[in-house]
């Protein structure tokens, strides 16, 4: 087996070793995950795991803003959230703070209860795609 480094590779196709499957490299760049975060929302919040994502803030109870280490390309994201408190049952999760928008460095994120009130849970996971 051969190793070969470079600086940049240029493509327009990926396929795989057979050749039998292929993609635009446009298709992977898009649809990658630009960012995501799993985080502990309750007491001092703490990041367990995270990919371009530099801190999260607790704004207040069920709210905090992650913050990106690399810019989002525009702020016509998408979040895929979910959460969860295993000690309660009927918490439910919402992706982003109603009113607040998107911009390019952060995302204002938000949990709730089953009645609909913010609600700091346990087990926050966001995903985003830019």
């Amino acid at each position: 087996m051969s190793t070969l480094k470079t600086g940049k590779v240029k493509t327009t196709t990926i396929s795989n070793e057979l050749d039998t499957e292929s993609t635009d490299v446009t298709n992977v760049i898009n649809g990658s995950a630009k960012a995501w975060v799993n985080f502990n929302g309750q007491g001092a919040v703490a990041i367990r795991k995270s990919f371009n994502i530099s801190s999260i803030a607790d704004v207040a109870v069920g709210k905090y803003t992650a913050n990106f280490e690399t810019a989002m390309p525009d702020a016509n994201y998408v979040i895929v959230s979910i959460s969860a408190d295993i000690s309660v049952a009927g918490i439910g999760s919402i992706g982003i703070i109603s009113g607040t928008g998107f911009t390019t460095t952060t995302a204002a994120l938000g949990t709730v209860n089953s009645g609909g009130s913010w609600y700091d849970q346990s087990n926050c996971m966001y995903t985003f795609f830019g």
